[in-house]
């Protein structure tokens, strides 16, 4: 584990990449990758907590774009910070952060159960899929050595970039029509494609996985 490979597919991996170490390099002497860690950990909670408060008024839903972004500075700028300054603690770092990243997804999915905004059992469908692919991309990462962060096209980043926008389409109008099949919440819809994202990147990685295991590994 200690020396997997992170593998970044997402849409803008390359210029985030460039920007986090130009943003490393500059950091004061006192910030800490365990301080990002923490940013991390607590804008998620806020962004879930305003989503919650969404159900009484949409004017917390700016709030939950402030927190993603602060998500994205503490939860990507963590590691790039422990690895510019060549501190690096590939263990705990590699469990610190997925187990945060657990508890962030729980965060932000119950404060959209609650919002009003989304079906709560497709909040906690969303839940359970993401659990699911979590569990296979730390198999996958133990038995293959890499840890692939995005599929389709779509990592960390990208996601909290469409939710985000999602977040603000909710103070304009909470509904999309979808022509003769009538109009639902947005976030309904979101949540459908979500989990058939998630589901599909699951028995893809799945199979690619096993196979690639199989191969490596055949008696003969």
């Amino acid at each position: 584990m200690a020396t997997h490979i992170r593998e970044n597919h997402g849409l803008l991996a390359g210029a985030e990449k460039r920007l986090l170490v130009w943003l490393a390099e500059r950091m004061p002497a006192w910030v800490t990758s365990d301080q990002l860690t923490l940013v991390g950990l607590s804008s998620m909670l806020i962004a879930g907590l305003a989503f919650a408060g969404a159900r009484w008024t949409p004017w917390t839903l700016p709030v939950v774009v402030l927190a993603l972004a602060a998500n994205w500075f503490g939860d990507s700028l963590d590691g790039t910070l422990a690895r510019v300054r060549n501190r690096q603690r590939p263990r705990y770092g590699y469990y610190v952060d997925h187990v945060i990243d657990i508890f962030g997804a729980l965060f932000l999915l119950c404060g959209l159960a609650l919002s009003g905004y989304m079906n709560p059992f497709l909040a906690i469908g969303m839940l359970v899929a993401y659990l699911m692919l979590s569990a296979e991309v730390f198999l996958a990462t133990y038995a293959q050595g890499v840890f692939r962060m995005a599929s389709f096209g779509f990592g960390p980043t990208e996601l909290r970039i469409v939710l985000a926008i999602g977040a603000l389409s909710l103070v304009r109008d909470p509904h999309v029509s979808l022509g003769a099949l009538g109009s639902y919440r947005l976030f309904d819809i979101g949540g459908i494609v979500a989990i058939a994202g998630m589901a599909a990147s699951l028995v893809m990685s799945a199979v690619r996985n096993t196979r690639a295991l199989y191969l490596a590994e055949t008696v003969r």
